[in-house]
């Protein structure tokens, strides 16, 4: 009996030393140095990113300073103080974001079938787009999409919405 309980004792001794709890010793310079290597591209790559934010940050603002044109029900021409407009825009668009691309979205009220609104809305895009060339933006900076009816602005069922929805919007592209 002594000897079992000698033994568990001397088992129990033997588990516990070899548990013990030793700092291992790390070399750390090589890592410091990969560390140092992998962080300058990174920084590199957020500085890109920064200018890219900035860039964005420029194109929401000339965007704001363009002026959306508006037409009346059915029609596609360019009238009234929307000539202004357009003009206006075609200086901004020269003088302010001449190294941007630029999207004229064309858009449409309910009224009318889906083809027809696109095809409506790729006229008023058009329409603009012949105004800017004519005020001496370049034509080959210019894209046109039509969306028909649905990219409404306004989703009431009155004629002041209806005319806010048959209108060009402005995009610039980088």
């Amino acid at each position: 009996m002594k000897n079992v309980i000698l033994s568990g004792v001397v088992a129990t001794l033997l588990v516990f030393s070899g548990c013990a709890d030793k700092e291992p010793v790390v070399d750390n310079s090589d890592l410091n140095k990969q560390v140092v290597q992998e962080v300058a591209p990174v920084q590199a790559v957020a500085a890109d990113n920064g200018d890219m934010m900035t860039d964005a940050m420029r194109m929401a603002a000339l965007e704001k300073e363009l002026a959306t044109v508006y037409f009346a029900f059915d029609k596609y021409d360019i009238v009234g103080d929307n000539t202004s407009k357009v003009s206006n825009d075609a200086s901004v668009l020269n003088a302010q974001a001449s190294a941007y691309g630029i999207k004229l979205e064309g858009n449409c009220d309910e009224w009318g079938s889906d083809e027809y609104n696109i095809a409506l809305g790729l006229k008023r895009a058009d329409a603009v787009k012949k105004a800017l060339v004519s005020e001496g933006v370049s034509e080959s900076r210019i894209s046109m999409v039509s969306y028909g009816e649905s990219n409404p602005t306004c989703s009431d069922k009155t004629k002041e919405c209806w005319s806010q929805n048959r209108r060009v919007d402005f995009k610039l592209l980088p």
